[in-house]
């Protein structure tokens, strides 16, 4: 709790807004996407899932294959409360939808379903786009496929299968516009899935890392994503880290409050 505090308060001197961005490319980011107002029927639509499952208060047993939960102490846990406290908040799931509106990728893969409020907000972003979603708990994967029959969100493959064994068939087979690393917070896991995936990007994909100060190590693995040699730009938005590859941009870090 004291290391988030002290993060944040960290994030906030650093951290600027529109006016402090020097890139034509940034600048319309914040003031087209990170600033602007979300769809109100995609809003109402994510409200809608987010409902579903605060009334479902069935239990299930959780595999988690990361760094774990730092509030479940157990491994039985109800799908409400799952949905609350380790699902995509509002806020996160709003501009989520945006930020797909905005780069519109056709390709999408997010190393982390859990029960599929993020992968929800991905879909909406495009509902044409083609998602692929990997689960390693057959459990909460199960949860999710059962959301998205009942909403009818068909642009969605969930592979349910470790990371490890998957991944590398998934990332020779396609390339991604768009990769959301939400599925393990310790840092040799998120560099190992970070350098596998650079196998599948082009110059203008783009990859948001889930909770880059959710801890030191994080905040440790982050730096190092920031100083590969194929990072272009970054923005450090306290819980998101997004990453650009754009050959024709000179490297840059942004801290911006969204």
């Amino acid at each position: 709790m004291w290391f988030q505090i002290k993060s944040y308060f960290l994030f906030l001197i650093k951290s600027t807004n529109k006016h402090g961005v020097h890139s034509p490319f940034v600048f319309n980011l914040v003031t087209k996407c990170f600033n602007a107002k979300t769809n109100s029927q995609k809003l109402k639509q994510i409200n809608s899932i987010r409902n579903y499952f605060y009334k479902n208060k069935t239990s299930i047993v959780v595999n988690d294959f990361g760094k774990g939960s730092k509030i479940f102490k157990s491994e039985t846990r109800k799908i409400a409360k799952i949905a609350k406290i380790a699902g995509i908040n509002k806020k996160r799931a709003a501009l989520l939808i945006r930020i797909v509106e905005y780069f519109n990728p056709n390709t999408i893969l997010e190393l982390g379903t859990s029960i599929g409020l993020g992968t929800a907000a991905l879909s909406l972003g495009n509902p044409n786009s083609k998602i692929t979603t990997i689960e390693g708990c057959k459990n909460t994967a199960k949860v999710a496929q059962e959301m998205f029959r009942e909403f009818n969100i068909s642009n969605i493959k969930l592979v349910n299968n470790d990371f490890n064994i998957c991944l590398p068939s998934i990332l020779k087979e396609n390339t991604f516009d768009l990769i959301y690393f939400d599925g393990n917070h310790q840092k040799e896991a998120t560099l190992f899935y970070f350098n596998q995936c650079l196998s599948s990007i082009h110059p203008n994909s783009i990859f948001i890392f889930d909770d880059i100060n959710w801890s030191k190590e994080m905040q440790e693995t982050w730096k190092k994503i920031k100083n590969h040699p194929k990072v272009t730009v970054t923005i450090n938005t306290y819980f998101w880290g997004i990453v650009f590859f754009r050959t024709e941009q000179a490297k840059q870090h942004f801290t911006i409050r969204v």
